[in-house]
């Protein structure tokens, strides 16, 4: 593949208002030379790296803190990944956990612009006692 050709997936936070045939609709209208593929989670988008980059931030204008992109490492249609040539997906639980963890980012992102620490990611596990019973003490009368 072309060296100055990019391949390029848009995702768009489950937060959004945005759905990828909107992001799509909008992409062919901006008339860019790029090719566009709907997908369940956004668009992949293809073509020379300006174009791309000038189209993706485009995109984003959109709604800056639910647009997220990643390069791809395969062109669309390839052989070892299109579904239509009984590719494999092994990408894609991957693809489904970053998309999840988009809103996590979005709140950060939020936090930032209004200047404010971004909130703390609590790891999963058994919550201390003492913690649980403050939470109680709060909601008991």
């Amino acid at each position: 593949m072309d060296s100055d050709i990019e391949t390029r997936l848009i995702f768009i936070a489950p937060t959004s208002d945005l759905t990828p045939d909107r992001i799509a609709r909008f992409i062919h209208n901006l008339g860019n030379p790029v090719t566009v593929k709907e997908t369940c989670y956004g668009v992949v988008i293809e073509g020379h790296k300006a174009d791309v980059k000038r189209t993706l931030d485009e995109v984003r204008k959109l709604d800056p803190n639910r647009i997220f992109s990643k390069e791809r490492a395969f062109p669309m249609g390839d052989i070892r990944r299109c579904r239509a040539h009984h590719g494999s997906r092994p990408g894609f639980a991957q693809l489904e956990k970053e998309w999840k963890d988009l809103c996590l980012i979005e709140k950060g992102l939020i936090c930032v612009e209004k200047g404010e620490d971004p909130p703390q990611v609590r790891k999963r596990g058994k919550m201390p006692v003492n913690e649980l019973k403050i939470l109680v003490d709060e909601v008991s009368p």
